[in-house]
């Protein structure tokens, strides 16, 4: 892949504050775009594009409408978003609790929908969008409902709206296990373990690795022939 191949183009990160959206955000800096970090909390987007060459931050909350109008009308023009946020509630549906449920799909669905309502405006012809989906969707298991039905819902957003806002470019990323931080607060004994249970249940005899994402996202920002497509990166589990 050319280093060079996101020059003068302006990526905005929502979720780029750590982990996988962070990784992100690095990996198309060193591709040569500006790159804009949204999040909810300002303070933690301002600290991480001080970090990143080229990088600037705004307020983004998917569960508010208003920052969503409020971060479009900042922004003159954008090339690139890629939306990274999730909001889990893994719990027992005899245990579900309504604004939870609502609150996930706002991260998923609902957010995407309205970001795609202020900022795909600001875009050129060859802009694109990439949203998160994940491997739940396609191996669902107690008492992980919620996140199957919210992942699998963006396969569905992101064919509706590549249709819709074409020929601006809609795509998914679905990840299987990563090795991305996000487990980190796990002891290390139980994280080997669920490391290498998870291996064993892909393809890959792996888990995943934060370059795994970053490039897939990469590769979907510049391939201008992909539209529609929900691209998954989990070592082939749904097959295992």
């Amino acid at each position: 892949m050319d280093k060079q191949s996101l020059t003068a183009k302006t990526v905005m990160v929502i979720g780029g504050t750590k982990n996988i959206g962070y990784a992100i955000a690095r990996r198309v800096a060193t591709a040569g775009a500006s790159v804009i970090i949204a999040g909810r909390d300002h303070a933690s987007a301002e600290a991480a594009a001080t970090e990143l060459p080229d990088a600037t931050s705004v307020r983004l909350d998917l569960d508010d409408e208003a920052t969503i109008a409020e971060a479009a009308a900042s922004i003159p023009t954008i090339d690139h978003i890629v939306i990274t946020a999730a909001a889990h509630h893994n719990a027992a549906v005899t245990d579900l609790e309504q604004d939870r449920i609502v609150g996930a799909f706002h991260a998923k669905v609902i957010g995407p929908l309205l970001v795609a309502k202020h900022l795909t405006p600001k875009m050129a012809a060859d802009g694109s969008l990439v949203l998160f989906s994940g491997v739940a969707a396609w191996r669902p298991a107690a008492p992980y409902s919620v996140m199957a039905i919210t992942n699998g819902a963006v396969q569905f957003t992101t064919s509706a709206l590549a249709k819709e806002l074409a020929p601006i470019r809609v795509n998914a990323v679905s990840p299987g296990i990563i090795d991305s931080g996000t487990y980190d607060r796990m002891p290390a004994d139980e994280r080997e373990s669920f490391f290498a249970q998870s291996a064993r249940s892909t393809l890959a005899g792996r888990v995943g690795v934060l370059d795994d994402i970053t490039e897939a996202v990469i590769w979907l920002l510049t391939a201008q022939f992909v539209s529609g497509e929900t691209i998954h990166v989990e070592g082939g589990a749904r097959h295992s």
